[in-house]
């Protein structure tokens, strides 16, 4: 996605995919910082930690919390803060990492986008409380939806985000726990559906699909999870985490570069990778 926006655009830029372990994060952060480079994404289960590793966090990171973008930005003796870019011919004196998070308005324009799926006043059943499930409920919540059900496999985790929301957006009604009635939106924030073996996140005993009239899957490899197969089966409108993935990246894309971001060349590279096409 990243790479076929740089071809795109011309740069000389490249995207690598590194795998580190959660205890290795704050050195993997350092040696990226060390090394130079314009930035990093962070995906499950760095999203949480990173809030703690970064030298200054966005107000996009702060209300959410959690870190998926990095940008290193540096100074000199003459200038203020600016991301590396912008220092090419410049040794900085200084170079920091600036924390933010893409994901709140990537699943939102998703949902708009894929579900034709506009928030407020609704009914959103969420499950996971992870830093996925964390950002989807608030940025949910922040969208005026009316009523918000939240699910996690640890039920102090999933509190924890219903006394936030409580604070925080008053007038949403939140629990924990699956609603005794119908909900307009499902959404898969877990990681369950990303192994071919891995049970669906959704306890149908509890609640049938045909309760809701759409399902949205941040998971979008593979393209069809086991949830979104039931769903469809049930009758219900349904898209997977594609979208998602390209806005975030859109976003983190323009951070980096100061570039407006060729999203139509990024879903279409994304959508070739998943769908083999």
């Amino acid at each position: 996605m990243h790479n076929a926006a740089f071809d795109a655009l011309g740069l000389n830029w490249r995207y690598l995919a590194f795998e580190v372990d959660p205890k290795q994060l704050r050195v993997a952060i350092e040696g990226a910082r060390a090394m130079g480079l314009a930035g990093l994404n962070l995906t499950v289960p760095h999203k949480l930690l990173a809030v703690d590793m970064v030298d200054v966090l966005d107000t996009s990171a702060k209300i959410w919390g959690a870190v998926n973008t990095i940008r290193f930005e540096g100074r000199t003796a003459e200038s203020g803060w600016l991301p590396l870019r912008e220092l090419v011919q410049t040794s900085p004196v200084e170079i920091r990492t600036h924390g933010f998070n893409t994901d709140a308005d990537g699943l939102a324009n998703a949902l708009r986008e894929d579900l034709k799926f506009e928030p407020r006043g609704k009914k959103v059943l969420l499950l996971g409380a992870g830093g996925a499930g964390r950002t989807a409920a608030l940025k949910l919540a922040a969208e005026h939806v009316a009523e918000l059900f939240l699910v996690n496999r640890t039920f102090a985790k999933a509190k924890e985000i219903e006394t936030e929301i409580r604070k925080q957006f008053p007038t949403v009604y939140v629990t924990v726990g699956y609603p005794k009635t119908a909900v307009d939106l499902v959404v898969n924030a877990t990681s369950l559906g990303l192994r071919p073996d891995d049970p669906s996140p959704l306890d149908e005993k509890q609640f049938a699909l045909k309760q809701t009239r759409a399902v949205y899957d941040m998971i979008y490899k593979p393209a069809k999870t086991r949830l979104l197969i039931a769903a469809q089966d049930a009758g219900c409108k349904t898209a997977n985490g594609i979208g998602m993935l390209v806005h975030q990246g859109a976003k983190a894309f323009e951070l980096w570069t100061g570039k407006p971001a060729p999203v139509a060349v990024m879903r279409r590279a994304v959508e070739g990778s998943v769908y083999g096409i």
